[in-house]
């Protein structure tokens, strides 16, 4: 999320300096907190939110809370978590439907927002919901609104109601009010009315607006605010909350590169809830708002919630049974794994999901350096190989191969990685299938993780004698090859550097009870 992206550099760093403190003092608390203040001010949060909010999180953290905690730099990012959540509006707000058909959604905000792209991500997501909707094109003075909503239409799927041809001819009001009727007539349950914007906040938008309210009763208003404009969305959402009064705020281009922290003041100021927010240019780049979720992208603790949903609508679960069968019985092919590749796209972009990962703005760089086209390559280059070589990846010799780095636009040498991270990831579904623990190519096997029979393995290697001096150690692998422990007789020494005459009873020496509880210390 690349719009708080300074700002969670700025807070990951300042919690970096509180992991190394067993407790905190007033001092500490007090550095903190303006670190944080900083933070916000940078990411253009508003000054009387900015205010608030460090004046609970030091509050709290001041109090018994974080005081008597065993970590307290833990407490600490917890406080600023749940706080942020509070001010990006607490608990996630749903889209509220009519009892009686139409649900009218009317969009508001300023030229430029990308209101009319929002009403076609709104109508694809209430699609996928269940619902029928209608896109209303009120919006008649921006020159080729009505056109652009039309396009956006056909490719989300969406019907659209657009009698006036816009560019400055027909009246807005009657077009919304005509809409209404025409999707209660034709049995549309939800109604979405893209509105006129201007450039900035004037009487007329606001009347126009206002207008539009009056004559449709809409069941929702969202405001769609630009993540992107700065301290000027504070003003803005107070311009139409007196004018129009909206019941929900949309933020959208949250994709951007700009601070955005103005977006974090609006719930806050406004009261209204954020209830949708837009993430890219795609038509599926759109999700419902969790506050608590926003909150810990921001701090970098992910969002591993949102990734399990997007991977839900995206995996056909009857797929990854056969997938995972085949990987049982070794019979998983590059045409299996095309079609893996292929549900991976369809849930977005990889980065995005990456980034959803905890920890991910650390690798923020090589996040940014990945690219996107890498599984279209990978896609060109199976669809270039024949039904039996997608079978069969050993058919494929050096002619066979030089064949699909030609068809495929690549090089034989990507053709020759293609295969080898198949072969490996192959093997390594197939060790996890069988309940095994895989080998991770450049890493070896997952530290901690044990294999069937490993243990034994391991301990007969151990058996040999590990002496430097050749004599010693022929005489110490003979003694136990006949059974006899070596170094058994008065000089030798234990583990532990305590000496021992070899005898059981010996003192000084670990009795058996002793040996059989060290044994089970070490799980052995």
């Amino acid at each position: 999320m690349a719009t708080f992206g300074s700002l969670s550099d700025r807070l990951a760093e300042t919690f970096k300096n509180l992991r190394t403190k067993g407790k905190l003092s007033p001092a500490d608390v007090d550095g903190t907190v303006r670190e944080i203040r900083r933070a916000l001010l940078d990411a253009d949060v508003a000054l009387e939110v900015v205010k608030d909010f460090t004046g609970k999180v030091r509050e709290r953290a001041l109090s018994d809370e974080v005081n008597q905690a065993l970590n307290p730099a833990q407490q600490v990012v917890q406080i600023v978590n749940e706080e942020l959540v509070a001010i990006l509006g607490g608990q996630q707000r749903r889209l509220e439907f009519a009892k009686r058909p139409p649900t009218v959604i009317m969009l508001a905000g300023l030229q430029g927002a990308g209101k009319t792209t929002l009403a076609g991500k709104l109508g694809k997501w209430l699609i996928k919901d269940g619902h029928t909707p209608l896109l209303v094109a009120a919006d008649l003075q921006r020159p080729n609104a009505v056109t652009q909503l039309q396009v956006v239409g056909e490719q989300a799927g969406v019907a659209v109601y657009a009698p006036e041809p816009g560019n400055g001819v027909g009246n807005p009001v009657r077009v919304a009010k005509d809409g209404v009727k025409f999707a209660a007539d034709k049995q549309y349950d939800t109604v979405i009315i893209d509105t006129a914007g201007r450039l900035g906040v004037d009487a007329e938008l606001m009347r126009q607006a206002a207008d539009i309210r009056k004559a449709t009763d809409p069941d929702e208003v969202l405001f769609v605010i630009d993540a992107m404009i700065g301290q000027d969305a504070v003003a803005t959402a107070k311009a139409f909350q007196d004018g129009v009064d909206f019941t929900g705020v949309v933020l959208s281009k949250l994709d951007g590169d700009a601070r955005g922290g103005a977006a974090l003041s609006v719930a806050s100021i406004t009261g209204r809830p954020i209830i949708f927010a837009s993430t890219g240019e795609g038509l599926d780049d759109f999700e419902p708002f969790h506050p608590d979720r926003m909150a810990s992208r921001i701090l970098d603790l992910g969002d591993i919630l949102t990734l399990i949903e997007q991977a839900q609508q995206a995996f056909d679960e009857e797929e990854a049974r056969k997938v995972a069968e085949k990987f049982a019985t070794d019979s998983f092919t590059l045409d299996d794994f095309l079609k893996q590749m292929q549900q991976l796209r369809n849930m977005g972009s990889i980065k995005k999901m990456i980034g959803m990962l905890p920890g991910a703005g650390q690798m923020r760089q090589q996040l940014d350096q990945f690219d996107e086209r890498e599984i279209v390559r990978t896609e060109a280059i199976i669809q270039s190989m024949t039904k039996a070589e997608r079978t069969n990846p050993k058919l494929l010799n050096g002619s066979r191969r030089l064949r699909i780095a030609k068809g495929s636009g690549t090089t034989v040498t990507e053709v020759n990685q293609l295969v080898t991270r198949f072969e490996q990831a192959a093997k390594m579904m197939k060790t996890v299938a069988k309940g095994g623990v895989p080998n991770v190519p450049g890493m070896g096997p997952i530290p901690g993780a044990s294999y069937g029979g490993g243990r034994k393995q391991q301990n007969a290697k151990k058996k040999g004698s590990r002496s430097g001096n050749p004599a010693k150690r022929a005489a110490e692998n003979a003694a136990l090859a006949a059974g006899v422990k070596p170094g058994g007789g008065a000089a030798a020494g234990t583990g532990f550097g305590l000496g021992s005459s070899g005898a059981k009873d010996a003192p000084g020496g670990p009795s058996e009870e002793e040996l059989a509880a060290l044994q089970k210390f070490l799980g052995r």
